[in-house]
This record gives structure tokens, C-alpha cells and sequence, in this order.
């Protein structure tokens, strides 16, 4: 489980995240929404120790990451996947070597070891041969799922999305929320996703929360985030045009 308590986390002197207190269960898909810069791509940060609260904690898997010096934190994020906004592919490296280069750095994979895995993963993501191509001769959708594949590569119990389908048509949109919804149920991984796309993510989510302005407003079932009765949660669930957002 992941949990944030009272957290409360500033970027060049303004606060962006207030007072957040959040559990996202596990083995399942946490839907994370809100407007932009409502502090959603920072949360995800907060989870990795890549940014460090005001005051508050934050705790994976049991365990207290705030405070942690870096030897600790490469440990935690050994159980961590991540799919970057933009996939964050680099285009001089192949297809297998963007799938393996988080192998490589945080694990002691044999060469075969790494190789067998870049092979099964781009058959799971429905990529296979697409070892020795670059990032620049792929289309977007297919770029998405070499991102997954290598979010998904150290088989971590934590996935984190941020906006897998960003720039993707509806059809497309689709067949990656569901491929991330197989990849969740295939691994029994915890799976926490931020898009846009609220109407396609909520699909697949078992649960939501919602920030807005750096606040949580909401955090529950997805059926119960249908029939919130705060106006704001409702508006953005709806995609309503006229609120308080």
C-alpha cells in the first residue's frame, strides 16, 4: 500500500501539495485526477523520493521513505515501475536498451536474463521484433508500449502512469488502458494512473482520488466519485463546462 500523511510539499516557494492524506490500496487501478497543476505529476514524485515533503510522510510498502538517504531509497524504488509524461524514451538507444536500461541500473540481470525479459515484454505489449528499432521511427502508440514495457520490466508491485495516453486517438486510448489493466491483473501489481482522460481511465479504475489545487478533495470508489456530491469532482468526472473548477 502507499500512503501519504498530512503532506504538504512546496516548488520554488509556493506550496503544491496541502495537507494531502491519501492510502492507495493494493493490487488494483487508483485513478489520480484533477485539473492541471493540481499537483498530480508532483504527488507521483513524493511516491519515488524524487521530491521531499515540507512536513508530513510518505510510506511504500510499509515502509517510511521520507528522510531515507539515497542508498535506501534505490532499494524502495527497486519496487517501483514508472511510465514518464512524453514516455521519456531516449531516442540513441534502441528499443531493447530503453527496456533494459532499468534492469541494468538497479538490478545484477545476467546479459540472457535481460534479453529474455526485453523479448517477453514486447510480446506482452504486442511488439515483438521491435528490439533493434529507435524511438524516432515509431509511431505514438507504439512508443506508449515500449514505455509500459519498460515500466513493467523489474515486474514491481508499484506501477506509476502519468498520462500513458497523452496525445493517442480514442481507440488507441483504449487499448492502452486496457493493456495496462491486463498488465495490473497479469502481475497482481498496484497500479496508480494520472490522465486527462478522465472518461477512458475511469474504464478500468477500481478506485479514484482527486486533487485539486493541491488539496485532495476526494478519494473512494469510482462509482461513488460519479455521484460525489462535491461540485468540483463532479464537473471533472462529468467533463461538465460550467463549476467551480
Amino acid at each position: 500500500m502507499i500512503e501519504l500523511r498530512d503532506v504538504s510539499l512546496k516548488l520554488k516557494g509556493t506550496f503544491v501539495l496541502r495537507n494531502v492524506s491519501l492510502e492507495i490500496p493494493p493490487a488494483g487501478v487508483f485513478a489520480l485526477i484533477g485539473p492541471g497543476a493540481s499537483g498530480k505529476s508532483v504527488l507521483f514524485k513524493a511516491i519515488t523520493g524524487l521530491l521531499t515533503p515540507e512536513h508530513g510522510s510518505v510510506h511504500v510498502d510499509g515502509e517510511l521513505i521520507t528522510g531515507m538517504h539515497n542508498l535506501e531509497l534505490s532499494r524502495v524504488r527497486k519496487k517501483i515501475g514508472m511510465l514518464f509524461q512524453n514516455n521519456a524514451l531516449f531516442d540513441h538507444m534502441s528499443v531493447a536498451d530503453n527496456i533494459a536500461f532499468p534492469l541494468r541500473r538497479l538490478f545484477d540481470y545476467s546479459t540472457e536474463e535481460i534479453r529474455q525479459i526485453i523479448t517477453e515484454r514486447l510480446a506482452r505489449v504486442s511488439l515483438p521484433g521491435f528490439e533493434q528499432r529507435f524511438p524516432p521511427g515509431l509511431s505514438g502508440g507504439q512508443k506508449k508500449r515500449v514505455g509500459i514495457a519498460r515500466a513493467t520490466a523489474q515486474r514491481a508491485p508499484i506501477v506509476l502512469y502519468d498520462e500513458p495516453t497523452a496525445g493517442l486517438d480514442p481507440v488507441n486510448s483504449q487499448k492502452i488502458y486496457d493493456l495496462i489493466r491486463d498488465e495490473q491483473r497479469a502481475q497482481g501489481s498496484t497500479a496508480v494512473v494520472i490522465s486527462s482522460d478522465v472518461g477512458g481511465l475511469l474504464t478500468i479504475a477500481d478506485c479514484v482520488g482527486m486533487l485539486h489545487r493541491g488539496e485532495l478533495l476526494f478519494s473512494g470508489s469510482v462509482e461513488a466519485a460519479k455521484h460525489s456530491g462535491i461540485a468540483a469532482v463532479h464537473q471533472f468526472v462529468h467533463g461538465l463546462t460550467e463549476g467551480p473548477l
